[in-house]
């Protein structure tokens, strides 16, 4: 077999990255992504790309933050985790799938085949999730009208919140953290990625109950691509009365306010309870990601 080049791209060359098939539709899911063509590496078999990958960051960060598009043509996983094992960087990998992907055969092999790629290069699954979209045509969500909502300009308030949140928390990137660094770190990681975000910190709400007591919070967002749910969490000795919901009505409530046309949510798979809450508010799924993070060393 003819050798493999694995090589970085530059903005001179930046067009080579499209030489590839794209079943899963990727082009389309990135229309809105703004990548580096520093950050783009191909693999080349022969004069042809067999393999590709962008890393993305922020408009500020100095290094990427996740793989966020990795294609691999039809029998050359070792070419794609060649390409993931030799990059400089081992961040998260996210891999952005159709909805019903696995009762479509060639979407599905081709899924399959990154998904091998990935762990030929040390990488391993750390969640699925479903992807959600709401457009005006899905109609707002009614506001339950059980919680009083506020901003609050001390992070610390917020960061007690999201310690209480976390300490029982079915989402699988937090569980992460607070294995890796204790609740502390869970909750510093959240803040530190929602003053990231280029929306104001003073969207940032609170919600209590009439008689004053919190519930949780939602935290209204833009990530680069467009304006999103960032956050919603109950605290835990509030579950079970469907706060959730009323959490994400507002949410989407206040991002029309603010102009959206369209926002964007997510949640883990096995969060049936969020799941739920977005089906109830009128979220269509639009796809699903799986995310793969580099095995320990």
């Amino acid at each position: 077999m003819t050798d493999l080049v694995v090589r970085a791209l530059s903005s001179s060359d930046a067009g080579v990255f499209d030489a590839i098939p794209d079943p899963l539709g990727a082009r389309e899911g990135h229309r809105r992504t703004r990548f580096r063509p520093e950050w783009m590496r191909v693999a080349v078999r022969g004069g042809e790309v067999v393999a590709r990958g962008a890393w993305w960051g922020g408009p500020d960060d100095v290094e990427p933050v996740n793989v966020n598009w990795f294609d691999v043509a039809e029998g050359e996983e070792e070419a794609g985790a060649e390409l993931l094992r030799s990059a400089p960087w081992r961040v998260e990998l996210e891999i952005n799938l159709p909805g019903g992907w696995r009762e479509e055969p060639v979407l599905c092999a081709a899924a399959k085949a990154r998904f091998a790629a990935a762990e030929a290069a040390g990488y391993e699954l750390l969640v699925e999730r479903f992807l959600y979209r709401w457009t005006p045509e899905c109609g707002l969500p009614e506001r339950p009208g059980r919680l009083r909502f506020r901003a609050e300009p001390d992070d610390s308030v917020f960061f007690e919140a999201l310690r209480r949140i976390h300490s029982a928390t079915l989402d699988a990137h937090a569980l992460r953290e607070v294995a890796e660094g204790g609740l502390d770190q869970a909750a510093q990681g959240e803040i530190d990625f929602f003053h990231w975000c280029p929306s104001p910190r003073e969207w940032w709400q609170l919600a209590y109950t009439p008689e004053g007591e919190l519930a949780g919070i939602h935290i209204p967002a833009h990530n680069p691509s467009g304006p999103t749910v960032g956050f919603i969490g109950v605290v835990p000795e509030q579950r079970g009365r469907g706060y959730a919901y009323d959490l994400l009505a507002e949410c989407t409530h206040f991002l029309v306010a603010k102009g959206a046309e369209f926002i964007t949510g997510g949640t883990d798979q096995g969060n049936f309870p969020m799941a739920g809450n977005f089906t109830k508010a009128g979220f269509p799924v639009v796809g699903e990601r799986i995310n793969f993070q580099p095995k320990a060393r």
